[in-house]
């Protein structure tokens, strides 16, 4: 059960409505929820083929921070890493920061965000 699921059920606020599937939904897309804009915003994107590292690009540019699912591309590992590899070199000339967060999540930061990487013991 995800983290807003189990909050929801706890508070008793569970009446068939999941709340990260409406949060994700087109209706949420363009909603501000705290009605003013911001400054940079935290964006979720598909990495599908390498036509999608234009619109990275262009999101770092903005000073956006990227949380990259790249589940479609996990069994052709030859193509993920030709476009990571893309991705890293880009971030890195921009002096921005690329980090994993699990086998289908990345995370791309614009410039001069830095993550904190956490070495294994």
């Amino acid at each position: 059960m995800s983290l807003f699921g189990k909050l929801g059920k706890d508070l008793g606020v569970s009446n068939g409505v999941d709340i990260e599937d409406y949060m994700n939904s087109q209706e949420m897309e363009n909603v501000d929820v705290l009605n003013e804009p911001a400054d940079f915003y935290v964006k979720p994107l598909n990495l599908e083929s390498e036509d999608d590292l234009s619109t990275i690009e262009e999101e770092l540019n903005k000073k956006n921070i990227i949380l990259l699912d790249v589940a479609s591309l996990v069994n052709r590992p030859k193509t993920l890493k030709a476009i990571v590899d893309k991705v890293k070199e880009y971030t890195n000339k921009i002096d921005g920061d690329i980090g994993q967060i699990d086998t289908e999540k990345i995370i791309i930061t614009p410039a001069k965000v830095k993550i904190i990487k956490k070495k294994k013991q």
